[in-house]
């Protein structure tokens, strides 16, 4: 299943920061999307849960072969740092999240 970083980081962006704004998020996974992202939230907060397993197990893949030689080292490097980034995406999202249920749990009734 191949991950489209672009439309997760653009629904994230959009649920996190709200319509109409934009974040170097969407940039930084290959491009703007316009309104063209299809699926629920929770379809692409799934999607991004398992793109971080996804992007980890790349990683160790990479390492892997960096060490027996067979991958170059900037190969291994850049699965290491697209890992990162999408594990910082996660966090960031899920930050974002508790905060906005944080603000519900005060409201007054």
């Amino acid at each position: 299943m191949p991950v489209e970083f672009a439309r997760i980081a653009s629904m994230a962006a959009g649920a996190v920061q709200g319509p109409g704004k934009s974040t170097g998020l969407v940039d930084a996974f290959g491009g703007a999307t316009g309104g063209g992202a299809t699926g629920t939230f929770a379809e692409a907060l799934g999607q991004l849960v398992g793109s971080v397993d996804q992007t980890a197990a790349e990683a160790n893949k990479a390492v892997v072969g960096m060490m027996d030689k067979t991958n170059d080292v900037h190969d291994a490097m850049i699965a290491l740092q697209r890992a990162d980034m999408t594990l910082q995406l996660t966090v960031q999202v899920r930050n974002k999240l508790v905060s906005a249920y944080q603000d519900i749990m005060r409201m007054p009734l």
